[in-house]
């Protein structure tokens, strides 16, 4: 993808080439765990380079939720394991699978795509470094030990080993080192069984604080159950030195014009991952009445974003065109049919003539179905509905408009007082919403209000076997989350079998 024209290319600026090596050189990937220490040099098509990086970025993006969710390191990995196995697998070289340099090519390269993305600003630097650490903690402790122990001796961290005659010389000290390790109780392995190695105590200021090292002559003994704080320090140190070298060299990058737009596409993604990578269908729930006389009643299962929109509706009896444009795509999305939302706009604007609805509002609903407009319009449907990534960067509301995400658009109070309408009362709840879009994390708040309402019904789900918590990802489109609360509220609509198969399709993983 290299654009160099040919009368430039023996004065190429030294920080172009210092982003990395144009000559082709076949990768090999002997180790399941990667620094990605080298840029990849062979090439790829436009189609991989997206969904790659967009496959890598779903991880990522739950990955960040599952901490802003505060799940315990054990809960973590129980949760993203089926999204690791579906989105970027990484099997084990003892395993012999066919598909091993497929995989790991999948993962270097898309770790370099989204560094190019995440370079640009220190606060997607600081929050890719912190999630690929987590990415990079997961795999690390799940892998083979002794695959593991070979991958670390390849990284030359320059660790001093403890020789045997140290062990010896140290061994009660060392022993109490490692009985602390096991809260104050001797076992586990001896120190002569243990592979110690000492490094200069300022690389592991965790581990000193934490008091599972010890400290002589300026040195921190540190056992091998521990090294991992040592490795992940390294990745951590640097990940980060290798992104501010990307975000120096972004501006010289004779980059390729398709490219651009992919990148700026995905660094706007941190936000909340955008509706393309969510499982949120078209179709109507089965047993379900969609139709316009049922909506009011179907509202109680909306985001807070369609329930503003719908309120406003009925308030006013009118909409701008952007809360329009929004509301029916959502709906369009739950599985209202056209004539039945031709029906619904036409009563909800109740102000207008007959007349001039069909002049200035049919033909536009018709348009997001698809049934009028040009030629691609009609061959693709009409628009998708949006998801949350689109109505939080997008058009955002301005006087006397009703779209948009209440989260980020309201001021706390009027957020409050929505949330106290819908029937979010609990203190510890409204804090942490707060909390939450103080903080930018528009979607998790909107997630801790939707396990608040269905609290019940979640727990019962999980009780009777229908679904587990490591099935619920992180929802991020307001077409999910519409139908994973009618599906909690309406266990009873069905046979458990049924119930099944209904809920197993509504928490499949994106891109499902």
């Amino acid at each position: 993808m290299n654009r160099i024209d040919a009368k430039r290319r023996n004065v190429v600026d030294h920080r172009k080439k210092q982003f990395a090596d144009p000559v082709f050189k076949e990768t090999q990937y002997p180790h399941r765990l990667n620094f990605y220490s080298e840029p990849p040099t062979a090439d790829i098509t436009l189609e991989q380079f997206e969904q790659w990086a967009i496959d890598r970025l779903r991880v990522l993006a739950e990955l960040e939720a599952c901490s802003f969710r505060n799940k315990t390191p054990a809960e973590t990995a129980t949760h993203m394991k089926p999204l690791l196995d579906k989105y970027l697998p990484l099997d084990s070289t003892s395993s012999h699978s066919s598909q091993l340099h497929a995989q790991r090519q999948k993962d270097h390269y898309s770790h370099f795509i989204l560094r190019l993305a995440f370079a640009s600003t220190e606060d997607l630097r600081r929050r890719f470094t912190r999630v690929e650490t987590m990415l990079f903690r997961l795999r690390f402790q799940a892998d083979d030990s002794r695959e593991r122990a070979a991958f670390v001796r390849t990284l030359n961290l320059d660790w001093e080993p403890v020789s045997e005659e140290e062990k010896r010389e140290l061994a009660q000290q060392l022993g109490a080192t490692l009985a602390a390790g096991f809260g104050g109780k001797r076992g586990g392995p001896g120190v002569m069984d243990e592979d110690w190695c000492k490094v200069d105590w300022t690389r592991v200021p965790d581990l000193v604080e934490s008091r599972k090292v010890y400290l002589r002559g300026g040195m921190a003994y540190v056992p091998g159950r521990e090294q991992q704080s040592m490795v992940l320090n390294a990745f951590t140190k640097r990940l980060e030195e290798a992104l501010e070298l990307t975000s120096r060299a972004l501006p010289n990058l004779d980059e390729d014009d398709r490219l651009t737009p992919i990148l700026n596409h995905l660094s706007k993604n941190f936000i909340a991952p955008d509706s393309g990578y969510t499982s949120a269908g078209s179709s109507a729930i089965e047993g379900a009445e969609i139709s316009a006389r049922n909506i009011d009643n179907l509202s109680q299962h909306f985001p807070l974003c369609m329930s503003n929109v719908h309120r406003t509706l009925r308030r006013d009896g009118k909409l701008k065109h952007f809360g329009r444009l929004q509301y029916t795509l959502f709906l369009k999305g739950i599985g209202l049919s056209l004539e039945e939302a031709l029906i619904f706009w036409r009563t909800g604007f109740r102000a207008v003539s007959d007349d001039t609805f069909n002049k200035e509002y049919r033909y536009n609903v018709r348009h997001c179905y698809g049934d009028v407009g040009g030629d691609s319009n009609r061959r693709s449907g009409g628009s998708s509905p949006f998801g949350c990534q689109k109505i939080l960067t997008e058009h955002a509301p301005g006087p006397g408009e009703a779209h948009g995400c209440p989260y980020r658009h309201f001021t706390i109070d009027n957020l409050t007082t929505l949330l106290r309408a819908t029937g979010v009362t609990d203190p510890a709840v409204l804090k942490g919403v707060k909390e939450d879009t103080e903080a930018q994390r528009y979607h998790i708040a909107c997630n801790r209000v939707f396990e608040h309402l269905h609290k019940t019904e979640l727990k019962r789900a999980k009780d009777e076997g229908i679904m587990t918590a490591a099935q619920l990802e992180t929802i991020v489109h307001p077409n999910e989350y519409f139908k994973r609360s009618y599906l909690l509220k309406h266990l009873d609509a069905a046979p458990k079998r049924e119930r099944d198969v209904k809920m197993e399709a509504v928490v499949s993983f994106a891109g499902s």
